[in-house]
């Protein structure tokens, strides 16, 4: 008798633990990071190309690349949020809503921060970008961190980053040239670029290569070399 009360009990309390973990698990998934701040919506009619793009970067790009010396280039974290706010949001990706993306620049680190929505379910994604340059002037992007809500899941999202890279790559042809792929590549799977930029502003082909990054409080500073 006394024996089946202490398997009922231990199973009661083993499923009051795993009820526990569960709820747990919620909370840590459902938390929205204080520092969450994003931008408020911008309305239809005013989702024109920013103008910290057309009036501040693109002409320090075009004049400084002009004079066909290195130069630097700063983005401030400000700047790069309105750009962003005023692209189409939100985006839908094979189920996920992604919506209210933010950027933060810290010292040595990108912070990406969005809503990604799941069948209604609202989740707070992090993630942590460490830009860095190697000896031979390659780029990587690399992901140091991956956060739903406060559940650090950055193995897992590698994993299975690695896993949807291999198969975009086996189902589809890639254009190694195109600064999109190269960039997905670096992110999905830790592959190093030739960090060259390219636009065509005033009607000229402009192509400056990335020798230096640093990011420090709200600001990303780039140092650019101008190239054939």
């Amino acid at each position: 008798m006394k024996k089946r009360k202490k398997r009922r009990f231990k199973k009661r309390y083993l499923l009051l633990a795993d009820l526990v973990a569960v709820i747990i698990i919620l909370l840590l998934l459902l938390y929205k990071p204080a520092h969450y701040d994003p931008p408020k919506p911008i309305g239809a009619a005013n989702k024109e190309v920013s103008p910290y793009l057309t009036h501040v970067i693109l002409p320090q790009l075009y004049n400084e690349s002009q004079l066909g010396e290195p130069f630097y280039l700063t983005i401030t974290q400000e700047g790069i949020n309105d750009i962003i706010a005023r692209s189409k949001w939100p985006r839908e990706s094979n189920g996920v809503t992604l919506s209210a993306p933010v950027v933060h620049f810290v010292p040595d680190n990108v912070v990406l921060m969005g809503t990604a929505s799941v069948k209604g379910v609202e989740l707070v994604v992090t993630i942590v970008l460490k830009p860095a340059l190697d000896q031979a002037g390659l780029l990587n992007l690399r992901v140091a961190k991956v956060k739903i809500g406060a559940m650090n899941l950055t193995p897992l999202a590698k994993l299975i980053a690695k896993r949807m890279y291999r198969k975009q790559i086996a189902t589809a042809p890639i254009d190694k040239e195109d600064i999109g792929a190269q960039i997905a590549a670096s992110l999905l799977n830790n592959e190093p670029f030739v960090p060259i930029i390219r636009s065509t502003i005033e009607n000229e082909d402009i192509k400056v290569r990335i020798e230096k990054v640093t990011i420090s409080q709200e600001k990303l500073t780039l140092r650019l070399v101008p190239t054939l």
